[in-house]
């Protein structure tokens, strides 16, 4: 591979990571919110907990504890799917 594929192929690398980035930003304007019984959270299209109330009152550390566990697990899966891009020759 020349010189000249090397930076196209690193010129789309960039322009992916621009879409996905623009796209992370749409996703985390999303927000629902959901109630069982006197449970209420809210949410956003990028899995972050915005809030967590029960029986009227705020739980931040039950929304720290939930938002860790989002991060860890899309890390986890991120290493995997790197892991398999790369058994397909399509890792980065």
């Amino acid at each position: 591979m020349n010189i000249g594929d090397k930076f196209g192929q690193a010129k789309k690398m960039l322009d992916l990571k621009r879409q996905a980035d623009s796209l992370k930003k749409e996703m985390e304007q999303v927000e629902v919110e959901v109630e069982e019984g006197s449970v209420k959270i809210i949410m956003n299209g990028a899995q972050e907990v915005k809030s967590i109330t029960y029986n009227g009152e705020e739980n931040l550390m039950l929304e720290r504890a939930f938002n860790k566990a989002v991060k860890e697990v899309q890390k986890k899966v991120a290493k995997r799917m790197q892991g398999r891009l790369g058994e397909l020759g399509l890792g980065f």
